[in-house]
């Protein structure tokens, strides 16, 4: 997504690295499938939710390159949304509910 903030990580080790690592901050992991329309749907929604709240890094890994890593978040529904602070799991949002998602990142930045 050319001009977007929202990064795709394509490793377990780069998950590890920008996600887990105790100083990574506050993140929000988008976890969906290409073939997924809701996934498709809330896309645009996240580039704007990165650009507002610059305070977060905003990532996607895609269920399907990334098996083993959504297995172990225990994803069982795309979009799936993982928000951390600082290397630990804070919340979830599933499903394609961008007030949802606005909600739980405002109380992340908060």
């Amino acid at each position: 997504m050319a001009g977007g903030k929202v990064q795709e990580i394509k490793t377990k080790a780069e998950f590890d690295e920008k996600v887990l690592n105790p100083d990574a901050g506050l993140v929000v992991v988008d976890c969906f499938a290409e073939w997924c329309g809701p996934c498709k749907a809330i896309s645009p929604k996240l580039e704007e939710f990165s650009e507002t709240y610059t305070a977060a890094k905003f990532y996607k890994i895609d269920v399907d390159e990334l098996s083993t890593v959504a297995a172990d978040l225990g994803v069982r529904a795309m979009p799936t949304f993982i928000l951390y602070k600082n290397g630990k799991k804070v919340s979830d949002v599933v499903g394609a509910n961008p007030n949802g998602l606005e909600a739980g990142i405002k109380s992340l930045v908060a």
